[in-house]
């Protein structure tokens, strides 16, 4: 079964990781690693990487609240920040996005499809289920009012990219803290990603998609589940499902990009990964024939939308790579 080829030797992989990036240090000629801790999975387990590879004196964490952070995020991230003992600042990031102007670029955006929105509103993106309709992807609008009404309502695209450009302040505003103390402390960002995020390109350009290293991008999600309890990660953050906490209202990444739930996509991405039919991958995964072909065009159709935040800068001129 598929299930089995996600299974792999823990321990021979932590110490492969912490190898690499020990050896990360000495290509850039760095001390340490910093990085964002949000109380995710993730973040819990590059973090416990880091400390086992280069010891928790070299190791520098940053927790980067705002206004629409749950409130779990702070505390779970706290929980293993302290668990480990490993030095860490919060830097709440509320007044750079009030001063860049993102609440009311957001607001602005929202009120032209929901007129009403305002204070004690919150609101989320949504991603259409790429098993409901063929083919076609789109995103609505989630918003509930103060008394707790709830409506969906489908985003023509410019509101879409307005509403993405706005958001991804927070990311780009977050990595830029991280390389202040990186550039201060001579250390190396560490990125978080997985490997559905980075495959599927569910990340921000020059924000969350910015790393020295990117130790867990190899891992699939549910592998990454598996190195945390192997590397004593809380079970709190290992029972927390994943999330954008990005948005005010709660939102499940499932809602917000990949569709389908980790366990799932995980297996539909190796499945396409390895070669394994759309029937050998629907018996591994519980869903049918037919479901898995629709997953398996949705994974190249954001290969595909999403080249350009993989992509370097593009040269008019050949320019010979620096080798040191």
């Amino acid at each position: 079964m598929l299930h089995e080829w996600l299974e792999f030797d823990r321990e021979k992989e932590i110490e492969r990781i912490c190898g690499s990036l020990r050896e990360a240090l000495i290509k850039f000629r760095r001390r340490g690693y910093v990085l964002g801790v949000s109380g995710g999975i993730d973040s819990s387990v590059t973090l416990v990487l880091c400390i086992q590879a280069v010891g928790k004196e070299r190791v520098f964490s940053l927790q980067m609240p705002e206004r629409h952070s749950e409130e779990v995020t702070n505390s779970l991230g706290e929980l293993i920040i302290k668990k480990h003992g490993v030095s860490s600042i919060s830097s709440p990031i509320t007044p750079v996005l009030e001063a860049v102007g993102f609440y009311q670029r957001y607001d602005e955006t929202v009120r032209k499809i929901v007129p009403e929105y305002g204070p004690g509103w919150t609101s989320k993106l949504m991603i259409s289920n790429v098993l409901e309709k063929k083919g076609i992807t789109f995103f609505s609008i989630a918003v509930q009012s103060p008394i707790g009404e709830i409506k969906k309502i489908r985003l023509p695209v410019k509101e879409y990219l307005e509403i993405v450009a706005a958001t991804n302040f927070k990311q780009r505003i977050r990595k830029m803290f991280e390389y202040y103390h990186a550039d201060r402390l001579n250390y190396a960002v560490a990125g978080t990603p997985n490997r559905l995020e980075y495959d599927q390109g569910f990340f921000v350009k020059l924000g969350d998609g910015a790393a020295d290293v990117k130790p867990i991008a190899h891992l699939y999600k549910s592998q990454v589940y598996a190195l945390a309890e192997c590397l004593g990660v809380p079970e709190e953050i290992r029972r927390r499902p994943p999330t954008t906490d990005t948005y005010s209202m709660p939102q499940g990444q499932d809602e917000f990009f990949f569709s389908l739930p980790y366990r799932q996509m995980d297996l539909c991405l190796f499945g396409k990964n390895n070669g394994y039919s759309a029937q050998q991958t629907a018996e591994a995964a519980g869903m049918t024939t037919e479901q898995i072909a629709m997953v398996y065009n949705d994974i190249d159709a954001k290969r595909s939308t999403t080249r350009y935040l993989h992509a370097r800068p593009a040269l008019a001129g050949e320019v010979p790579e620096i080798l040191c």
